[in-house]
């Protein structure tokens, strides 16, 4: 992992005092549901949202770059982070630890801008516990065997560890009931805009003002 880009980000930009705090928002969902076509195609159409660049110890596939796809690191500079206090989140999954640097985030909200997070489920639970405020959105398959086939097709894996995504999808889907929205992605361009109108209408609702000051 490049730390000094770490720290970079975490520098954030400065709160301004007269734009009130930006939403949380979580998108959670098995491996392979297509979070980040998702994510990637809702950035680029609403403004006014930041993407959270989560650090991880997975190995990097050969079309991912340091700092835009994912903080790349060791575990022992995992764990510091952890130790440090400077992660919002942090879950394991398929052997590989994944976490969100927490200063840049809450930089970016007191600006008054939305963040994403694009997390697994474990660390969405996690956001969910610390950060009652967040909005939560569970991304489903069409069907479990669509999402075999996505996985299988993707290449990127050992059948065993695809194996294992698939286990650990079948017990994520059973939780989506504890989240706020849940957007099937069978079509692309139908849960991008059902994403959409999520994020409008989450910045029309009207909140309690100790929420923004608890972010």
């Amino acid at each position: 992992m490049a730390e000094t880009s770490l720290q970079t980000n975490q520098a954030g930009v400065q709160p301004e005092s007269s734009r009130a705090a930006g939403n949380l928002v979580v998108i959670t969902g098995p491996s392979g549901v297509g979070k980040g076509t998702v994510v990637e195609r809702l950035i680029a159409g609403v403004p006014g949202l930041s993407l959270s660049v989560s650090v991880t110890t997975r190995a990097r596939r050969p079309e991912e770059t340091e700092a835009i796809d994912y903080f790349f690191c060791t575990s022992d500079q995992f764990q510091a982070l952890v130790d440090s206090g400077s992660l919002l989140e942090w879950a394991e999954f398929a052997g590989a630890f994944y976490g969100t640097p927490q200063q840049w985030v809450q930089a970016e909200l007191r600006s008054g801008r939305d963040v994403i997070l694009e997390i697994e489920v474990q660390g969405a639970r996690q956001i969910q516990q610390k950060c009652p405020q967040a909005v939560l959105v569970f991304l489903s398959p069409p069907s479990f065997e669509a999402l075999e086939e996505r996985l299988t097709k993707r290449a990127t894996e050992t059948p065993e560890k695809i194996a294992l995504r698939l286990k650990k999808a079948g017990e994520e889907i059973k939780q989506k009931h504890l989240f706020h929205y849940e957007v099937v992605n069978d079509n692309i361009d139908e849960a991008v805009n059902n994403l959409v109108h999520i994020i409008y209408a989450e910045r029309s609702r009207i909140r309690n003002p100790s929420e923004n000051q608890s972010q």
